[in-house]
């Protein structure tokens, strides 16, 4: 027996211990606000009730399918109601939901879908062409589910049955999946990184919790806050912000399409307080007619991250009203982990100051146990002196499980005990983190990582490259573009339309180079190309 008075006949039991799960969230909601709306697509509502009733008749419906614990369903959707629901119900079943970037093309869809080993795949009308095409290339293709989404109208259903069929196979008053470790798999989520082929970050039931609930904290969220989707669920499982609406009793407004018109009128009819986006997406709202943002009674609160956000960006959504909270994090970290936190003090400052202030990536969210910035190889923190660089390390809850059946990669991800993030910072004397650089060569476009690696590999096919490479160039619009140097070959007769197009034709367009640079490429004595001196040519274009 211990000598530890407080270990003595005080043992983890069922009355004092249970695994933290997210999808506790929609079961309180459900029985506390059963009749308050959840969930709106047009005209469709539905309250906490149904929609618990729903996610655990699909729980059900896929356990009679044969669809079990550790097993893989994967979704292709917009962010919709059946999207939002599949994030409660597909772990209720026991299964790992794998949301899959709706922009990318067959082939990547495929290898996602063969490496995630999915046994289910719930895809909607719009993506039908694409979807198919992948499901041919697999050798065991999964189940394939079709929402039929009545407020869109093209596309073809291509599924065994439909969403709604699937929903009437199940039963609503089943038990349903309860973890009781909160290190089961929850989610998988791709991330292109710095290779070609995706990677698979696993989370925990115990990290989407947590920071499900980090989210309210580090925006102030009040209880039934109105939320819309313009960041897309398929991000990080949309930031977590599927559990954070159930654990506050919210709302989640449907939007398939990310456009200024029905994001403004949705703001107004709905009253929508919350939504989340890239700076492409802030900036497309700065770019509206000023009508578009006229009658706007209501405080409405943004969260930005990805490409770090110019303050201009910032300062033109402060002058229209919204008020913006910059947060900074990885598909590794569930979304944000990083807030730039504010300070009463700094409302003295003028809106140009401020802007560069919330500029910054910030410093750890309630939930991130550590943040530093130190030096890569000796993990010693830089002084906060606002210039040294370091690289941003994290630690704590908030870090994935790994990568999916890559324990090297993940090894070296985790080495020294910390999340190596790649991204290359300055400390400033406030605690405040402010990235600089990547050390990575992965370009951040709207919100989206493409692997620099990836469009070159692509890009050596074409028969009149003879070398190639790809760096980020700044983008007033996507906060960067893939920019590509090209060497022809000699002799060769060679444009820059007929590059595209070929790209166009061979990966999915969001990844396409939007500028084309003609030359010799730079090298070290050693045959290395000096992609810093490339990202400075390419800054030096905009």
């Amino acid at each position: 027996m211990s000598n530890n008075i407080f270990e003595q006949y005080l043992e983890q039991n069922q009355a004092n211990y249970v695994a933290l799960t997210p999808v506790s969230f929609l079961e309180r909601a459900a029985f506390v606000y059963p009749n308050n709306t959840a969930t709106i697509n047009g005209d469709i509502r539905r309250s906490w009730r149904e929609v618990f009733e729903r996610c655990c008749k699909l729980a059900s419906a896929l356990n009679k399918r044969g669809i079990n614990r550790g097993d893989t369903v994967s979704i292709i959707a917009p962010n919709i109601s059946e999207h939002f629901e599949a994030h409660f119900a597909v772990p209720m079943s026991g299964a790992v939901l794998n949301s899959i970037n709706t922009r990318l093309d067959a082939e990547a869809i495929a290898f996602i879908l063969a490496h995630a080993q999915s046994k289910v795949l719930i895809t909607d009308k719009e993506f039908s062409a694409v979807v198919k095409k992948a499901v041919r290339m697999l050798p065991t293709p999964p189940l394939v589910i079709d929402i039929n989404d009545p407020y869109y109208t093209e596309g073809e259903l291509i599924g065994s049955l439909s969403y709604d069929e699937l929903l009437a196979e199940g039963d609503s008053d089943v038990e349903y999946f309860k973890p009781s470790d909160e290190w089961d798999a929850i989610t998988l989520n791709y991330t292109s990184g710095t290779t070609g082929d995706p990677k698979g970050v696993v989370y925990h039931y115990r990290g989407a919790y947590l920071n499900a609930v980090s989210n309210m904290m580090s925006w102030g969220m009040t209880d039934h806050p109105v939320y819309l989707w313009t960041l897309p669920m398929f991000h990080c499982n949309g930031w977590c912000f599927p559990w954070t609406i159930a654990a506050t009793a919210g709302t989640s407004v449907s939007l398939r399409h990310v456009r200024a018109e029905p994001i403004f009128e949705l703001i107004k009819t709905e009253k929508v307080g919350y939504f989340c986006g890239a700076p492409i997406v802030l900036n497309m709202l700065n770019g509206v007619d000023v009508s578009l943002k006229s009658d706007i009674n209501h405080t409405v609160k943004v969260m930005t991250a990805g490409a770090p956000p110019p303050a201009a960006v910032i300062e033109g959504m402060e002058a229209s009203g919204f008020k913006v909270t910059h947060v900074y994090g990885l598909t590794e970290t569930y979304g944000p982990s990083v807030v730039c936190a504010w300070h009463d003090e700094w409302n003295e400052k003028n809106s140009e100051q401020q802007a560069k202030l919330k500029s910054r990536q910030g410093v750890r969210s309630p939930m991130l146990d550590q943040l530093m910035v130190a030096n890569p190889d000796t993990l010693e923190p830089v002084p906060q002196d606002g210039s040294t660089i370091g690289e941003i390390f994290m630690r704590g809850n908030l870090v994935m499980k790994g990568y999916l059946k890559n324990p090297s990669t993940t090894q070296a991800a985790f080495k020294g005990g910390w999340l190596h993030s790649g991204d290359l910072a300055v400390w400033h004397s406030d605690g405040y983190v402010e990235i600089k650089d990547r050390s990575k060569d992965v370009i951040i476009s709207g919100g989206e990582n493409i692997s620099s690696v990836e469009v070159e590999d692509v890009l050596y096919r074409y028969p009149k490259i003879q070398e190639v490479a790809v760096v980020a160039k700044p983008d007033k619009k996507w906060g960067e573009t893939p920019c590509a140097f090209v060497t022809p070959i000699p002799g060769s007769d060679i444009t820059q339309n007929e590059i595209i197009r070929f790209c166009r034709d061979n990966m999915a367009h969001f990844k396409v180079p939007k500028t084309i640079v003609f030359g010799d490429l730079p090298k070290t004595s050693t045959g290395k190309v000096q992609k810093f001196l490339l990202r400075q040519r390419a800054i030096d274009l905009t």
